[in-house]
Formats: structure tokens, sequence, C-alpha cells
């Protein structure tokens, strides 16, 4: 278990998205702290399953899916904000 985590955080239209680095996981939300909490919700909830079964995928996101993550529907950058935070979970 890790003392905090690395999380991209992107507006997506009228909602905003935090992807969690070290395991690829994503919380949504309509402001920037919902999608954080939901972040934060999904953790936990990963915790719990892979403390009851170590033998659960977990890896850090690679390059590329970070890329497409921050590429909307098309081969353009997101011109949305995006920010790169830790957070404690």
């Amino acid at each position: 278990m890790r003392d905090f985590y690395t999380m991209v955080l992107r507006k997506s239209e009228s909602y905003w998205v935090a992807l969690c680095l070290e395991n690829g996981l994503v919380g949504q939300g309509i402001t920037k702290e919902n999608a954080i909490q939901k972040l934060k919700e999904a953790i936990d909830s990963f915790q719990e399953a892979y403390e009851k079964e170590s033998d659960i995928y977990s890896a850090p996101l690679s390059i590329k899916e970070l890329h497409e993550f921050l590429i909307v529907e098309g081969e353009e950058p997101v011109s949305e904000p995006y920010e790169l935070r830790a957070i404690y979970a």
C-alpha cells in the first residue's frame, strides 16, 4: 500500500476526469473535487480487493496510455485544462 498516488486531472466537456498513474484507475465528476473523491474511492476499493486476492494485476500506466488519455476524439492534444497532483488515499 502506498502513502500517495500521482494523478492527472483533466477537464472533458462538462466534467472532470482523474486518472491514477500508478494503477490506471479513473474517477469522474462534475467538479475537480468530485472526480478526485471518486478516484480515492476507486483506489480504496481496489486496495481492499488486492488485499484479499494478491494475484490481481496492477501496473503503472504506460506512456502510450497516458498519451491516449490526454488526446480527445482525434489526434489533437487536449485544449482543455489538465493538471498533475499527488493524492493521499
